[in-house]
């Protein structure tokens, strides 16, 4: 009988159909008992015995796989790659699947709904108001500031079609390779990402997380940025310094930030001492509908390729291309 590792928690919880489709097919799974991000010796200890795993953002490492001598299947709940060693598992012919489209639109709401609480100071009144205090803060509005877009892919475009309903005064735009078929359905500039740091109000960041990106903002970008700029990652951690963000926040540039993934998660770092940058706990996936839609179609690969149906969700050449190059 196959075993399945879940490592993503919660899992099943929005709803049961993902579990359901393990049982319905006598698969025998165990859901992460440490309900908790694991880290790479935790995975290690658990991962013995099981031939697949269905994974979160913990690191899949070749210690892991050392471990999982059964393991022939990875299939991801979510898009980023950047925990799972491809090039390791390619080696050890272990098939990696994802779910790209899935979290995509509640990832890119979020994104603009953080836009909106930083310009308007909400989460600064909150707290304010919390505390007996009344005080009425001015802001701006999406329709007068430009906005920079740093990474074209589905969450970036997302937020690009959602900002339509806004009309920016400008939108800047940037990607590895341009897709120039945005320019017929929206008023877009392209532009390299050090003008962006300069010219936008908001840089909202939409990169995976690879060797060409980890630290792509450190201090000597963040300071090119206007002094009232706001920068918004809902990418991945170690994209954006922390420690550069938290130097050049506390120096009172930047009028905010928000950061929804972090280096090292659950995230105790000095940038909670900043009212101003709004933290949230890796939770752009986490609408009901896109949660419950990753996990599904993530199980769903499981049972194909554990029923010896055609896979749907196969991880693209590209994407072993871009660990490949950063060797």
């Amino acid at each position: 009988m196959p075993k399945v590792l879940i490592t993503t928690v919660p899992f099943g919880n929005i709803d049961r159909l993902p579990l359901e489709l393990l049982e319905n097919n006598n698969f025998e799974y165990l859901i992460n008992p440490l309900n908790k991000k694991l880290t790479e010796n935790e995975l290690v200890n658990l991962v013995k015995d099981f031939d697949v795993i269905i994974a979160g953002t913990e690191p899949i490492t070749k210690k892991v796989m050392d471990s999982a001598t059964n393991l022939k299947m990875i299939s991801r709940v979510g898009i980023g790659l950047d925990s799972v060693d491809l090039l390791e598992a390619e080696k050890r012919g272990i098939i990696v699947s994802y779910t790209p489209d899935a979290p995509a639109s509640a990832v890119s709401e979020l994104t603009i709904g953080l836009m909106i609480t930083l310009l308007r100071s909400v989460q600064i009144s909150n707290t304010e108001m919390h505390n007996g205090k009344w005080h009425r803060f001015f802001g701006r509005r999406l329709s007068e500031i430009t906005i920079g877009i740093i990474g074209a892919g589905r969450i970036g475009v997302g937020v690009l079609q959602h900002l339509q309903c806004f009309n920016p005064q400008e939108i800047l735009l940037n990607d590895i390779k341009p897709d120039y078929s945005l320019d017929k359905k929206f008023n877009i500039k392209w532009l390299g990402k050090e003008e962006i740091y300069k010219q936008a109000d908001i840089i909202s960041i939409h990169t995976p997380l690879t060797v060409q990106t980890k630290n792509m903002v450190t201090r000597e970008q963040l300071l090119s940025m206007k002094k009232d700029a706001i920068i918004i990652n809902t990418a991945r951690g170690g994209i954006v310094n922390e420690y550069d963000l938290y130097d050049i926040m506390q120096a009172d540039h930047l009028s905010g930030a928000a950061i929804d993934v972090f280096d090292f998660e659950p995230y105790d770092g000095q940038l909670q001492k900043i009212q101003r940058c709004i933290l949230t706990a890796h939770m752009g996936s986490m609408s009901v509908d896109c949660r419950k839609r990753m996990e599904t179609e993530a199980t769903e690969e499981v049972v194909r390729y554990l029923t010896n149906q055609p896979l749907q969700n196969v991880v693209t050449e590209g994407e072993y291309i871009v660990q490949r190059e950063g060797l």
